[in-house]
């Protein structure tokens, strides 16, 4: 994390600040976490998922693809991670669709 962290903080311009949005993770609030100056970390509430719409992706990808099932190996689960994601993209309406939260646009 502190390395995503850091590279992030090199990509925002001079005199900008950036915020992340994070889940609770435990990652993500690590006693030995380095947070760079020109960075805010926002953590989410707990058990707020309306807040969180990745957590409707990953319902999804278990829901369509990769749910109730064994795999035969780690290459395999990340063959079908991988065809799961390459899927989901595919459908770009279908992430709009996930993400979309109607309290948080106007008409």
């Amino acid at each position: 994390m502190n390395a995503h962290l850091a590279e992030i903080s090199r990509a925002v311009d001079p005199g900008a600040h950036a915020v992340q949005i994070l889940d609770g993770a435990g990652w993500h609030v690590a006693a030995d976490l380095v947070v760079p100056d020109n960075f805010t970390l926002l953590t989410l509430p707990s058990h707020a998922p309306e807040l969180n719409p990745v957590e409707n992706v990953w319902q999804f990808l278990r829901e369509n693809w990769l749910g109730d099932r064994i795999f035969d190996s780690y290459e395999d689960i990340l063959d079908q991670c991988c065809e799961a994601w390459n899927k989901l993209v595919a459908q770009p309406w279908m992430i709009m669709s996930l993400g979309l939260r109607e309290w948080a646009y106007r008409l």
